[in-house]
């Protein structure tokens, strides 16, 4: 007998087990059997004499009474028309790959039909649908075949109950649901129902590794139970018992793996740099020509008691675009500093690096200039390290890390490069952090000296779907900033249906032009620079922003002074473009999204957003949150050629319709799903949660957080609880676990 430890190789054979762990990564029992169909088929809603309603899935059975060729009229080829005579009335389908299934599918011969019903002209039919051909027999069920003859899954389900020299028992289709399973071109879900079903054959009673006490109190059934269940149900509400335990099976596993990581952080060293009322942070707070929010207040006391304690920080700073993160991560680097030890700042471009040395300067005025003649008596020094700097800059910098006289050292993806040392590194700081992977991350880190960890802050304007989701999962402490700083106004936005309205279009750039007169600046972004290569691909329908800065510098914003800027320019002109546009030398810039974060002109108060519906619904309030910053109120116009009645458009006004950039999140949660929340992956294509929403199980997520942190403070190494171990294996493959580890 076989127990959820043992090894499909040996239960089930090399032909049969290799291509699932080639596939799935699935090598056990238990990795098979948590493998959870993804649908069910059905035998559908039986035929009555009336017709049935668009988009119903039915499961029929009858007789082939007529299968004709028929040439296409709009496309190449040929499909075959088909009318299937039931009980009850003739139902017609069409085959789009008539030359494919012509030889099976012929009058004469009975066959089972499932599919969706369409409409077409007052007629309803089935289009493609999966089919099987039956033995000549009105009882199918009761008989064997031993050759499946078919398409889709109904043949597949049947090749799933293909026993060798047994051939098929028709009463597999008596089962009411029919677990389908996320499948590749190598293994087919009726290959792996079919596994699913030897396995069960030569399983032992599956022993429990959840306590009885926690099962009780969150109503779930047995694990046994559950994964017999989730693979053969015999109605809907065993799946939604099956899934409930299982749901609170992969919430627990996440968490018990979160929960170990908090612990061993927990365990590890960091320098402590306790408040002083009499250093830089102190000198800092004083000259601040602003109150800051209570927010601010609150959140800075949250991190300068982190700071404060010999373990390491981790915690992630979310708030509004212009809520007033960097006073707030500026005050807990100076805390750093005022403890006699280094900073990093990590930021994602060199427009933004470069935003953020300018900044921070500006802020601290003669507490930044440390060496500098003007200094004052308590100041540090700020150093700029990007990959493109002229060779003596970044030599200066290099040496100001190295030796300690650079008390905040503020740099892009060079900052991690093996030549950049630290004299002593106590924090790192990393904006828009989902723009770095866990290495890069990782690599800043190890920057601290021997035995100890830098503390981290990690901050992010909008969040992210996997923001979001590690965040709920209890990766990082948070701390939130909601409320905007005095004298922010709220930004208007708009979407104008740029094909339908032209008029509105021009009526965009007559409101730059007003704006300017006024004395105001401007943005313009595109989605693409212009200078991409297409060979022999066909041109993109965008608009770059090489040619709409043309267009606009010759045409409607002739009369302004219009600046270009893209991530490939060189390193010189991308700082005089800033530099003029921040002083006013420029009216607009046209731009793509190197502008997205940091950049920080409060003069500028309109953005026009060209192909808007080829941007993120995070990036959009991003982009959005780099006007209105001044005491005027900033406009936001999103140019489309979308459909005004499709989903992209659709997108766009729920844009529009808020300001909050946390709703906003939720939606792009929803549209774009968790994403693969302990590996790096950052959109919704590759996920490690099969059952569990964390928009709608934010209850079970929290019952097996609060058991999880219960069990691994009893228990770190989960020893005393091989079961709970194993199922948090199955839950993450090796990779994720070192993801988590560097993380």
């Amino acid at each position: 007998m076989a127990v959820l430890a043992d090894r499909l190789d040996l239960l089930l054979g090399a032909k049969a087990a290799t291509p699932l762990a080639e596939a799935f990564g699935i090598t056990t029992v238990e990795d098979l059997l948590r493998h959870y169909p993804n649908r069910y088929a059905t035998q559908g809603q039986p035929l009555t004499e009336s017709d049935p309603p668009d988009g119903q899935h039915i499961t029929i059975v009858g007789d082939i009474v007529k299968a004709d060729m028929v040439k296409m009229k709009n496309r190449p080829g040929w499909m075959l028309k088909v009318v299937l005579q039931s009980e009850s009335q003739k139902v017609d389908a069409t085959f789009f790959n008539a030359h494919k299934v012509k030889h099976a599918v012929q009058a004469g011969r009975r066959a089972m039909f499932s599919g969706t019903v369409k409409y077409f002209r007052e007629r309803w039919s089935l289009n493609h649908p999966s089919y099987l051909i039956l033995p000549d027999v009105a009882d199918h069920t009761a008989v064997q075949i031993d050759r499946v003859r078919g398409g889709g899954d109904l043949a597949g389900i049947a090749r799933s109950a293909l026993a060798p020299g047994q051939g098929v028992d028709m009463s597999i289709f008596d089962r009411k649901l029919l677990p389908v399973y996320p499948a590749t071109s190598k293994i087919e879900s009726w290959d792996i129902a079919h596994c699913v079903r030897q396995i069960f054959d030569q399983l032992d009673t599956v022993e429990d590794p959840l306590p009885s006490r926690i099962r009780n109190e969150h109503s779930l059934i047995g694990l046994d139970e559950a994964l017999h269940l989730i693979h053969f149900p015999e109605s809907e509400a065993d799946v939604e018992k099956a899934r409930s335990r299982l749901r609170f099976d992969e919430a627990a596993a996440l968490q018990l793996v979160l929960a170990q990581r908090r612990n061993e952080m927990s365990a590890r060293a960091a320098k402590s740099c306790p408040p002083r009322s009499d250093g830089i942070a102190a000198a800092f707070e004083d000259r601040l020509p602003f109150e800051l929010t209570e927010g601010q207040h609150e959140v800075a006391d949250e991190i300068s008691a982190d700071l404060s304690q010999p373990h390491p920080m981790s915690r992630l700073l979310q708030g509004e675009v212009g809520s007033g993160k960097t006073v707030v991560a500026l005050r807990a680097m100076l805390q750093v500093v005022d403890a006699g030890q280094q900073c990093a700042l990590l930021a994602p471009t060199e427009v933004l690096a470069a935003q953020h040395y300018r900044s921070l300067r500006a802020m601290l005025g003669p507490l930044g200039a440390g060496g500098e003649l003007g200094a004052a008596d308590e100041s540090t020094r700020i150093v700029l390290l990007t990959g493109s700097m002229p060779t003596a800059a970044k030599r200066a910098a290099l040496l100001a890390a190295v030796t300690g006289d650079a008390g905040i050292v503020i740099g892009t993806h060079a900052l991690i490069q093996d030549n950049v040392e630290f004299f002593d590194l106590g924090m790192v700081v990393v904006d828009e952090q989902h723009r770095f992977g866990v290495e890069q991350r990782d690599a800043l880190r190890s920057k601290a000296k021997s035995g100890f960890s830098p503390h981290l802050l990690v901050m992010t304007a909008t969040p992210i779907p996997r923001t979001i989701a590690m965040t709920t999962l209890g990766d990082l402490e948070t701390s939130t900033l909601r409320e905007l700083p005095r004298g922010r106004s709220p930004i208007v936005t708009s979407v104008v249906p740029a094909k339908d309205k032209p008029a509105w279009v021009d009526r965009a750039w007559a409101r730059i032009n007003e704006e300017v007169a006024a004395g105001r600046q401007a943005y313009v972004v595109c989605s693409r620079i212009g200078d991409e290569k297409t060979g022999d691909k066909e041109p993109p329908t965008t608009h770059s922003a090489l040619d709409m800065y043309e267009e606009l510098k010759h045409g409607a914003l002739r009369g302004v002074r219009v600046g270009l800027l893209h991530g490939r320019l060189p390193t010189d002109e991308k700082d005089a473009v800033m530099r003029g546009f921040n002083d006013g030398a420029l009216d607009v810039i046209v731009c793509t999204t190197v502008v997205e974060v940091g950049v920080d002109v409060p003069n500028a108060t309109v953005m026009v957003i060209v192909d808007a519906d080829r941007f993120g619904v995070s990036q959009l309030h991003q982009l959005r949150g780099r006007i209105g910053r001044g005491g005027h109120k900033g406009l936001c116009i999103l140019l489309s050629e979308a459909n005004p009645v499709g989903p992209a458009f659709e997108r766009l006004r729920a844009v529009a319709a808020t300001n909050d950039g946390f709703e906003l999140a939720v939606l792009d949660l929803r549209q774009r799903r968790e994403g693969d929340i302990l590996g790096a992956a950052q959109s919704g294509t590759v996920t490690t949660l099969r059952l569990l929403s964390l928009l709608d199980d934010l209850e079970v997520i929290s019952a097996a957080q609060e058991f999880a942190r219960e069990v691994v403070a009893d228990d770190p190494g989960l020893e005393r609880h091989p079961g709970l171990a194993a199922m948090m294996r199955s839950a993450l493959d090796e990779q994720r676990l070192e993801y988590l580890e560097k993380s």
